[in-house]
């Protein structure tokens, strides 16, 4: 996966694509007074304010295969990173039943070592830089999920190099990492997936703004 980061650094920085409205909202007068008469009615006076976008209300505008698309993307780093939850799903197996559903997924995930890396290339090639087949709500998403993974080289790394034996504090501070990168992992496949089905645009701590500098 160092390839993959390498792609990240060398990509230069977007800059973000701003319109008319945003800039219309970020000035102190919302209010447009318009040259009437003066016996003009009240109404005809004062325009009506615009009202503020919430860009994370897109509820009424995304359609369904961009929320399908950009909800899946989140599965990408879940499946890369279920091995950090190996402690914590043997000490409680209502989590194996939680992800039981996702069995034929991992299957397919790990039915070989190239595998991750061909979804790697796949999202942020086909998906990421495709301005004219995704929308922008779509290539967001995948880029969160693509950060996301990329994040988890420092803990395969630290798992690999400095895993201490069982038994001691060492390896009960090592099995609370582990449980707590999983679990980051768990939540951001449940809320970017689930705010992507409701087109909303979820923004990920971390990652969202490594993202957003990607995208176009």
């Amino acid at each position: 996966m160092a390839s993959a980061v390498s792609l990240l650094l060398l990509s230069p920085p977007r800059q973000l694509h701003r319109d008319g409205t945003s800039r219309l909202l970020s000035t102190p007068h919302r209010r447009v007074l318009l040259a009437a008469p003066t016996n003009a009615t009240p109404r005809r006076l004062l325009a009506a304010a615009p009202r503020a976008s919430n860009n994370n209300d897109n509820s009424g505008a995304m359609k369904a295969p961009d929320r399908l698309v950009a909800a899946v993307a989140y599965l990408y780093p879940f499946l890369d990173g279920t091995h950090h939850g190996r402690f914590l799903l043997a000490q409680f197996p209502f989590f194996r039943a939680v992800l039981r559903p996702l069995a034929p997924a991992a299957r397919i995930f790990h039915s070989s070592p190239l595998t991750p890396f061909l979804l790697f290339l796949t999202l942020y090639f086909a998906v990421v830089r495709n301005q004219q087949s995704f929308s922008r709500f779509v290539r967001f998403n995948a880029m969160q999920a693509v950060v996301l993974d990329v994040l988890l080289i420092f803990p395969d790394l630290l798992a690999q190099s400095f895993a201490p034996p069982s038994g001691g504090v060492g390896f009960e501070v090592f099995q609370s990492m582990e449980s707590t990168v999983f679990l980051f992992l768990l939540v951001s496949l449940v809320y970017g997936g689930g705010a992507c089905l409701l087109g909303k645009t979820p923004r990920l701590p971390i990652v969202a703004d490594a993202a957003e500098r990607q995208v176009m």
